[in-house]
């Protein structure tokens, strides 16, 4: 006679072992709010001291106080891991780029208020490490430096383009400044790459050199 399936409580059949084992990784990020922060914000510590290459996954669950299975829970691999820390680090200052380069106001205002927010919400927070990091690895790494173009770089030009273009058009702007918004950013990206050099021997305001910056490209016209 044929064995009766074994249960366990009110009659329910015992789940089966890959069943049991796929559990944990299905519930897994639910049950512990804010560790997928907490592995994000290891992985940074450790891709800024180590690089790209040399940060293991294994540094990175033990600066977060997790076993390194937890870390799949999240994240497929390290690249993976590494990108979700681009996006999550860097899209709300795309956002915020977009949404002053929709705004109808003269583009000496928006210089001003890029340049402190450049100061403010960038350089003065983590985000810098996450564009030294990229400036330093993407040329070893071309997949990283793709996917940081593409979920950043490209959107950061293509909104200031847009303002750009509508400055010239209104006679605020050269149209050459127009086809190379990259002449704005410049500054910022000298900023990070200074103070990361030469912080110690020449620290640069970096608020300061900004604004500068900006008042060189967009004058206040006399009224």
């Amino acid at each position: 006679m044929a064995k009766k399936p074994s249960t366990t409580g009110r009659g329910r059949r015992k789940p089966s072992a890959s069943r049991s084992a796929a559990a944990p990784s299905a519930a897994g990020p639910a049950a512990v709010p804010g560790k997928r922060e907490t592995i994000l914000a290891a992985a940074l510590e450790e891709f800024s001291a180590r690089g790209f290459a040399d940060t293991r996954l294994d540094d990175v669950a033990r600066r977060a106080g997790v076993a390194k299975g937890t870390i799949y829970l999240y994240f497929r691999d390290k690249q993976d891991l590494f990108q979700e820390l681009v996006r999550g680090m860097l899209t709300p200052v795309v956002g915020n780029i977009a949404a002053m380069g929709a705004a109808d106001v003269p583009i000496h205002v928006l210089g001003e208020q890029i340049a402190e927010m450049f100061a403010r919400e960038v350089y003065n927070t983590h985000r810098r490490d996450v564009i030294r990091l990229m400036i330093a690895e993407g040329p070893r790494f071309p997949e990283l430096a793709e996917f940081y173009y593409r979920e950043v770089l490209s959107q950061v030009m293509t909104a200031m383009r847009a303002l750009l273009e509508r400055a010239a058009a209104r006679g605020e702007v050269s149209g050459d400044l127009a086809r190379f918004p990259q002449i704005v950013a410049s500054a910022g990206v000298v900023a990070i790459v200074w103070n990361g050099l030469f912080e110690r021997f020449a620290p640069l305001d970096v608020e300061a050199m900004m604004k500068a910056h900006m008042n060189l490209l967009f004058p206040k016209k006399p009224s």
